[in-house]
């Protein structure tokens, strides 16, 4: 069952209708296939112009929607022979970054990524992918290890923000972070980067500091979230779509203003409506990408990687 969004009411209204008339055509001799066929077209075609008129607060909306894929989905239908690595061989294991070696078409690479979790029990144990120092150490670890093997490396980037807890900040969060950037920044190796629902602070930044990074139709990247972001200037959270609209959060925004190098398409009504889908179109995005990158040496990647950086805002 597809949880329906606020915006998506009168999709929702369409959809029970189809159901209702579905259930009763196996009573009922009369032929109701061309009203059927009508009210499905109908409700296509809404959820189609919804989509394409999204505002920054309804994307929102749609990056944190609870079916929408996570790290493990496009693990199960976008990638190969995922084998799993924990640990950060310091402190312990952070299951909010999962990452390992997997193949994507006939590529090896170093695959890297938040995981939010689909119901509580998943949520609590991955921290709603909010990463610990554990995690962001245990990304440096295996984005070394790629750099060693000559493993291009993929990031697939979902939080709202790395952990902000006070066991967090006593074990050297925003330590963690900066040296998992800077790990970015220093790959010897190709590195593509994706907003698949949330980029949120340097949580996001920290795994997406890539020569290429992609995002996700319906996904949104910002230095806070908009209900933070209106917390502080107007004092109240109800202004978070106003603080949506004015941090440009979208991709189409982010595009326009050089953050982000390339919008990935999801499937009509976004992502959670066919995770496979939506994993398999992003995986071609992600090797064409890496296609592109093949063969340029470690200098040239870290310049690129440097000057794109650098242009942001310029």
């Amino acid at each position: 069952m597809i949880s329906f969004l606020e915006f998506e009411k009168p999709v929702a209204e369409l959809e029970k209708r189809i159901a209702e008339l579905r259930a009763a055509a196996g009573d009922d001799e009369v032929d109701i296939s061309s009203e059927l066929k009508r009210l499905e077209q109908k409700s296509a075609d809404l959820l189609a112009s919804t989509y394409a008129a999204l505002t920054p607060w309804q994307k929102t909306q749609v990056a944190r929607h609870p079916g929408r894929p996570h790290f493990r989905d496009f693990v199960e239908y976008g990638f190969d022979e995922f084998v799993p690595l924990g640990g950060d061989r310091l402190y312990g294991d952070d299951e909010a970054i999962m990452g390992g070696f997997a193949r994507l078409g006939g590529r090896r690479v170093m695959l890297i990524g938040h995981e939010k979790g689909h119901d509580t029990e998943s949520r609590i144990r991955h921290n709603f992918g909010m990463g610990k120092p554990e995690g962001y150490r245990k990304a440096i670890r295996l984005m070394n290890l790629a750099g060693r093997f000559g493993l291009p490396v993929v990031t697939l980037v979902d939080t709202s923000g790395a952990f902000p807890g006070v066991e967090a900040e006593e074990r050297g969060q925003a330590e963690a972070i900066a040296r998992s950037t800077e790990a970015c920044l220093a790959l010897p190796v190709p590195m593509v980067a994706t907003i698949v629902g949330e980029g949120g602070s340097g949580g996001a930044v920290a795994l997406a500091s890539a020569e290429r990074v992609l995002m996700l139709e319906h996904a949104v990247y910002s230095v806070i979230t908009p209900e933070g972001c209106a917390s502080i200037l107007w004092r109240t959270a109800e202004k978070a779509p106003d603080a949506a609209e004015a941090m440009k959060v979208t991709a189409q925004h982010l595009l326009k203003l050089g953050v982000i190098d390339r919008i990935v398409k999801e499937p009509v009504g976004g992502a959670h409506r066919d995770p496979k889908a939506a994993a398999k179109t992003l995986a071609g995005a992600i090797g064409e990408e890496l296609d592109k990158l093949q063969g340029l040496s470690e200098n040239e990647l870290r310049r690129r990687r440097e000057e794109r950086f650098l242009q942001i805002g310029a």
